[in-house]
């Protein structure tokens, strides 16, 4: 059992498959701290994404999940706070990538790009693979 809390937040395209990855990990023993939205009402994804992002940038959570209809507006807005490394990723290979070479501390995934299987995969992975770095390290130095 992991005593760590992951942040976790959609906009409306991604609150369903939010409510699914919420379980997933109460399942595997993390703490869960949901950061919105609360059903399937539009709402702006620069705000969620914004509010998970400051979060990790201070040190609040070490990792988060964002989830919307796309994956890329949630991207683009938390890529653009200090220390935030999100990765937008379609399958279990690009989550232990982007683990393994960058780093990531936000996982990204588009809810009508991506099966709810499919992204519990990506999840356990992004949980479990651990940074390599060595080489890595000194590309991830240079994103800061």
């Amino acid at each position: 059992m992991s005593s760590e809390t992951i942040a976790i937040a959609a906009d409306h395209a991604g609150y369903e498959l939010k409510c699914s990855l919420k379980e997933c990990l109460v399942e595997l023993g993390f703490g869960v701290v949901d950061l919105g939205t609360d059903n399937t009402e539009p709402v702006d994804y620069p705000d969620l994404a914004g509010t998970l992002a400051q979060a990790i940038s201070d040190g609040r959570w070490a990792r988060g999940v964002l989830l919307c209809g796309s994956g890329i507006g949630m991207s683009i807005a938390a890529n653009r706070f200090a220390s935030v490394r999100a990765a937008l990723v379609h399958d279990e290979e690009a989550a232990r990538l982007a683990r393994q070479h960058n780093d990531a501390n936000v996982l990204v995934m588009g809810a009508r790009r991506i099966e709810a299987s499919v992204a519990e995969d990506c999840l356990i992975a992004f949980l479990t693979i651990p940074f390599e770095g060595g080489r890595h390290q000194r590309r991830v130095y240079k994103l800061a």
